[in-house]
């Protein structure tokens, strides 16, 4: 009998541990909220001052500390760390917020951030400055984008779309409003196509003018054409669409001007005003313009080409630069984005403040996207395996970068989304020449309409 016991003990212990393995790798999140929650913070209290000590982010007591302690404690003055606050759990990790002590400065804990994930057992620790002389260590306990579950709580508005997951377990906002244009580069198969799908959808909700330029054939946009206002899908098309666009920019800095009471001949580069400054009723629709592989703007083979493509990049470089204050917007998207494409091309990347770049086929094309604004995100760039597509570095010109990746959203959801939204498309006069075709939905018959009859001679 003991040695029933025994083996039924033995038993159930490595059932225990190999579901307890089998959770960590099939159902992470639920793995860390039974067992990896509890551990890691057993960790973090036990270890928290001598892990601080051994990353060199103490600090030498005051005076009048000092003297408290031998006059109270007769024990030795050890080295004071942050100082600590709650400890806030989390469906992915937990955070924490930390008070610096003087002459400390977040640059120093996020020096750090390697070596307190692996004395805390989590998977990342990511910092962020919360104000002058506190911090947040966010910790996460499992990797996040491996499969990638949106938020619940997602604070969105007007021309905010969560479109992706931050390797910090957070939401990627595509701001319109603050990030007014984007370049987002990716190889066959990267994602890209998955990242433009989801912040279509996500602006489709909205009464947002979509304006798409495909010119293969339209086989990425088509899908949305229900939901969009104007779609070219040759070179051609496109260069008689985008002077539509400029027009539609002219006129309505004429409006802005005609409700600031500013003299119609002023330059439009002098008028530092926008749409969102108008009252709602006379507020203009915001134009958000999708160029899907770009470069087929810019190769030509003539010299009537040649032409075609200097006065298509001219018309986006002014919408780039003036486009922002007439609530246009650009979202361009390609493999490859340099100076070989031709005159204009680097003028316009210029112009472009965010960056996305998914898994590239060489490193000069992740130069070409993150290289200019944050140099260090180049390598994570070229890191992104081909087996996580939908994975790419998010960056601006502010400097900051993070990985992210985008859920997955399938094909025909997404135009479902769209023909749900159709009606929510506002009407712009000038692009109803460039309304995309849509084609009758097929109606299956239930049946014949009479029953067939033999034939007879």
């Amino acid at each position: 009998m003991t040695d029933l016991v025994t083996w039924a003990e033995l038993c159930g212990s490595l059932a225990a541990i190999g579901g307890a393995a089998y959770a960590r790798h099939a159902y992470p999140a639920a793995y860390w909220s039974t067992v990896g929650l509890p551990l890691a913070v057993a960790r973090l209290l036990a270890s928290y001052s001598s892990t601080m000590d051994a990353c060199g982010l103490t600090v030498e007591p005051s005076r009048w500390r000092a003297l408290a302690v031998r006059a109270t404690t007769r024990r030795e003055v050890r080295p004071v760390p942050p100082r600590r606050g709650v400890i806030r759990p989390t469906t992915t990790g937990l955070r924490m917020r930390l008070r610096l002590a003087p002459g400390q400065e977040p640059a120093d804990v996020a020096a750090s951030a390697e070596r307190l994930r692996h004395a805390w057992g989590v998977h990342a620790v990511h910092v962020r400055d919360v104000k002058p002389g506190v911090v947040e260590l966010r910790l996460v306990g499992f990797d996040v984008l491996r499969k990638v579950r949106m938020p619940r709580r997602l604070d969105g508005g007007p021309l905010q779309i969560p479109v992706a997951l931050r390797e910090d377990a957070t939401a990627f906002v595509r701001d319109y409003r603050t990030v007014p244009h984007e370049l987002v580069l990716g190889a066959t198969l990267s994602g890209k196509s998955m990242y433009l799908r989801n912040l279509l959808t996500g602006l489709a909700a909205q009464p947002v003018v979509l304006v798409g330029i495909d010119c293969k054939r339209g086989v990425e946009l088509a899908p949305f054409a229900p939901r969009l206002s104007a779609l070219a899908t040759e070179p051609d098309q496109a260069a008689e669409l985008l002077p539509v666009l400029g027009k539609e920019m002219e006129d309505r800095y004429d409006l802005i001007k005609a409700r600031q009471g500013i003299a119609p001949g002023t330059p439009e580069e002098l008028i530092t005003s926008d749409i969102w400054g108008m009252p709602e009723y006379e507020r203009p629709s915001p134009i958000v313009l999708f160029i899907d592989e770009v470069a087929e703007l810019f190769l030509v083979a003539t010299r009537k080409e040649e032409e075609r493509r200097d006065e298509m990049v001219t018309q986006l470089i002014r919408l780039a630069q003036l486009g922002r204050a007439a609530g246009i917007y650009l979202e361009v998207c390609g493999q490859r984005f340099g100076a070989e494409l031709g005159k204009g091309a680097t003028m316009l990347r210029a112009q472009l403040t965010g960056r996305v770049c998914h898994r590239v086929n060489d490193e000069a094309s992740a130069k070409m996207a993150l290289g200019d604004i944050a140099p260090e995100a180049v390598l994570a760039a070229c890191a992104i395996a081909p087996e996580l597509p939908g994975l790419a570095v998010v960056g601006d010109t502010s400097g900051g970068w993070s990985r992210i990746r985008t859920p997955y959203l399938s094909l025909a959801d997404a135009a479902a989304i769209c023909r749900a939204t159709a009606d929510l498309a506002p009407d712009v006069t000038a692009l109803d020449p460039f309304r995309p075709y849509l084609a009758p939905m097929p109606v299956e018959a239930s049946g014949p309409a009479a029953a067939p009859r033999p034939v007879t001679e």
